[in-house]
């Protein structure tokens, strides 16, 4: 009977206990004794797991951003190369050293999942090679997110009347090709295969799959392979005098991720590289000069650049590591890096605005180029360039040396060296200067070369009759000082163009019988 009443008490007791489990200990945290506390412990418990909680999740954030901070840095390097355009200038300009869509699928992409791969590998480690509450669905969960929230939530903010397009094109359909292939892989191997077991086999071949894909995104991003044949170009050839069909670039019209349509060659390779694209972003940072001149005229050239540099660092596209490097020291406080880059250099403004408040600015002569740009054709013998004097005591003579510099432009084949001194006598308050240009007959492009002011200095007379006058800057006052601008750009319009050859129109409808 005895043996009988047993069984029903143990019955009640698994009843009653069918909704608990163990607690397992954690990998930081241990089990906190006893087990059972009372409703105040419970409240402390939960305060002190809740901190702990927090101060972990902001621990794995910086260092996160810190492994995502040197992967910038890392894919963020770039290298000097020669251009050679068609008509066999040479020009030097710098690239990348990382390919874009390969360290977005490599370094960017191991960064960015860092946490989740990190947090997997210690589930499964931690219970012996199987899986856990989080399995694979930390990471598929996050590639879920991204493939679809992400797209989604940047499809739905566009203003409406704009449009954005996609930059690479062919790569996109490459990688959402893949990342659906990986959802269908994924399901097959843990359920078709070999039902809840990932065995050896699967995890190398799922391995092998990733270079694979990342060779193939390069592949469409370079336009090697099957994707020069989409399109057909014409070419002229030389021995021959007669135009021939070639293959391997785009139609006029068609824009595919965003790349320019005419490239240069580059030892011997196509890179898509246009003169015109550094001409676009030259103008486009003296239009951000000229705007912020308007809106500060007190600062001097290197404050404008600073800003200048500061408004196109803000404006211009940016990684995914600086998103969320941003996102994580504006939510531990650090603030936006931007900003404070910005308020850094209003505050060297300042500080050099304070420096020069306490030397009277009447007793120092400034010496600039009024203006600092000039054009000239090719035929007009010489160029005449004023240097002005502003400030100071006009009483004394000062002196500046002057150099030309060549720019696109050389020295004896497009103007002639020029170096010497001018001299700004006493009332005189600017002073011009010629350099010659040289004429030719052979038609190229609009070159320019540059003149540097430099040396500048003040001519003092000795108390004592009959000694030489000596010049010297370092008296504390009067003294004259270079202002900007200080370099003039001398831009040559070549006169020698033969003009444009052109139909009158595209289409002509005449008569058979017209003879």
């Amino acid at each position: 009977a005895g043996g009988s009443g047993d069984v029903p008490s143990t019955g009640q007791n698994n009843e009653s206990c069918s909704g608990s489990s163990d607690c397992k200990e954690g990998v930081i945290l241990p089990i906190w004794y006893p087990e059972n506390p009372s409703l105040g412990d419970k409240i402390a418990r939960v305060i002190v797991y809740f901190v702990a909680l927090i101060y972990m999740f902001l621990g794995v954030s910086i260092i996160a951003d810190r492994f995502m901070a040197s992967i910038e840095v890392i894919t963020s390097q770039e290298r000097e190369v020669t251009i050679k355009k068609p008509n066999g200038e040479t020009s030097t300009t710098t690239i990348r050293v990382w390919n874009e869509t390969v360290s977005n699928l490599t370094l960017m992409a191991l960064g960015s999942s860092a946490p989740e791969i990190l947090l997997s590998l210690i589930e499964v480690c931690g219970h012996g090679f199987i899986a856990g509450d989080l399995g694979p669905s930390t990471i598929v969960g996050s590639a879920a997110f991204n493939m679809f929230i992400i797209i989604g939530i940047c499809v739905y903010v566009i203003p409406d009347g704009e449009t954005r397009k996609i930059k690479h094109l062919r790569v996109f359909f490459v990688t959402a090709a893949w990342s659906i292939f990986a959802y269908i892989w994924l399901y097959m191997i843990l359920a078709v295969f070999s039902p809840g077991v990932v065995q050896v086999w699967e995890g190398l071949l799922t391995l092998f799959f990733f270079p694979v894909c990342v060779l193939l995104a390069w592949v469409a991003d370079k336009r090697l392979l099957f994707y020069k044949y989409m399109h057909k170009k014409y070419r002229t050839d030389k021995h021959r005098g007669i135009i021939i069909e070639t293959e391997g670039d785009h139609p006029k019209g068609i824009e595919m991720d965003g790349k320019m349509m005419n490239s240069h060659f580059l030892d011997g390779n196509l890179v898509p590289l246009e003169g015109k694209e550094v001409d676009e972003s030259r103008r486009e940072m003296i239009r951000i000069l000229k705007d912020l001149k308007q809106k500060h005229p007190e600062k001097d050239l290197d404050q404008l650049v600073e800003m200048a540099n500061y408004y196109a660092l803000s404006h211009q596209q940016k990684s995914r590591a600086f998103y969320r490097i941003q996102a994580t020291r504006m939510m531990t406080g650090a603030g936006n890096i931007l900003k404070k880059h910005a308020a850094e250099q209003a505050k060297k403004s300042s500080s050099m605005s304070e420096v020069h408040t306490d030397e009277p600015e009447d007793f120092i002569s400034k010496v600039f180029f009024d203006p600092c740009s000039y054009q000239c054709l090719e035929n007009c013998g010489a160029v005449l360039l004023t240097v002005v004097r502003k400030g100071g005591d006009i009483s004394k003579t000062v002196y500046v040396d002057y150099k030309t510099e060549d720019g696109s432009a050389n020295a004896g084949a497009d103007y002639e060296f020029t170096e010497g001194t001018v001299v700004l006598k006493p009332g005189e308050t600017q002073k011009e200067f010629s350099v010659g240009i040289i004429d030719d007959d052979i038609f190229e492009e609009d070159e320019h070369f540059f003149v540097r002011l430099n040396n500048v200095r003040i001519e003092e007379e000795q108390p004592e009759e009959g000694m030489p006058p000596t010049i010297f800057n370092n008296l504390p006052l009067p003294r004259a000082v270079l202002a900007s601008p200080c370099v003039a750009t001398i831009t040559i319009l070549d006169d020698d163009h033969a003009g444009i050859f052109t139909f009158e129109c595209d289409t002509i409808h005449v008569s058979e019988s017209i003879g």
